[in-house]
């Protein structure tokens, strides 16, 4: 599989299931990630903050990279998100993800600490140094406070060969521009937040780390399609249907109502882990409402 075909297309940043007693579930983990796969999807991200990675154990991690790996055996990268509290263990991290077959890393700032350019390029450049696998940066200053500006971005690519790509969840599309213009087409742009996918693909992306596929997997990978060969106009009628639900990917409880959709459709369980809890009361109704409406006028595609 060559590096430079890793980076485009939709991949689901994949929600960990767990089992009735809370332990992952690597019997459907394996089948929702050839499901995905089977459905159009170009790869599968682990371990990210869909994953609710912040949760799971070293060990756990490695358990689902090693099944995911399995569960693919070559058929499509697995890329599995490489955050932890200390620099030390992120470094560990990466390192046993590449023994265990992994295509590709993808790049996060650790947990917690938010800090200056200083000590996060320091994170960043252990963690990429850590192996020669391909390494798409990840910035979310929403969810993780920091900020990763294009003029770092670019620091890091060009010090580093094996920096190719850019998940860009800022929320601000003008960063892709940003990125073209101080790196040409240096690394590859990839967005990830779902409701910004026809607005980032305008832009210059070639990749989507999608979240509601989880749910709907042939409607995102249709979705980014039409985006990509015919723009705005022919992704029109399907973006209009799809929004309410791409909205769930950005809110704070995003992990427990994409798990929700999944349920509803058939293609998972609600279950998350503890401090999370699943969607309840008037928040889970007025959630039932879009996700109803949604399934009640499903496109036929």
């Amino acid at each position: 599989m060559s590096n430079a075909s890793i980076w485009h297309g939709v991949i689901p940043a994949i929600t960990t299931p767990f089992a009735a007693d809370g332990q992952v579930d690597h019997d459907f983990l394996a089948t929702h990630a050839r499901t995905l796969i089977d459905s159009g999807c170009k790869g599968i991200v682990p371990l990210g903050s869909l994953g609710e990675a912040a949760t799971l154990s070293f060990d756990e991690k490695l358990a689902i990279i090693r099944t995911l790996v399995k569960a693919l055996d070559g058929r499509a990268p697995v890329i599995p998100g490489i955050a932890a509290l200390s620099t030390d263990e992120a470094v560990r991290l990466a390192r046993e993800a590449k023994a265990l077959g992994a295509s590709g890393l993808m790049v996060l700032p650790p947990y917690v600490y938010s800090t200056d350019w200083r000590e996060m390029g320091a994170h960043l450049r252990a963690v990429i140094a850590a192996t020669d696998l391909p390494c798409m940066l990840y910035n979310n200053p929403i969810a993780y406070k920091t900020d990763f500006s294009p003029e770092q971005i670019a620091e890091l690519a060009s010090e580093f060969p094996n920096v190719q790509a850019v998940k860009e969840s800022s929320g601000d599309v003008r960063r892709f521009a940003a990125l073209r213009a101080l790196l040409g087409s240096r690394l590859e742009l990839l967005v990830g937040m779902d409701d910004a996918i026809v607005e980032g693909v305008a832009m210059g992306a070639r990749g989507w780390i999608a979240g509601l596929v989880n749910a709907y997997p042939k409607e995102s990978v249709k979705l980014f399609e039409l985006a990509r060969d015919g723009g705005a106009d022919a992704a029109a009628e399907l973006y209009a249907w799809f929004l309410p639900l791409l909205r769930l990917d950005t809110v704070p409880k995003f992990v427990q109502l994409i798990k929700l959709v999944q349920e509803k459709v058939g293609l998972g369980s609600e279950r998350v882990r503890a401090p999370r809890l699943a969607m309840h009361g008037a928040e889970r109704e007025a959630a039932l409402r879009v996700i109803d409406h949604a399934i009640a006028h499903a496109p036929a595609l």
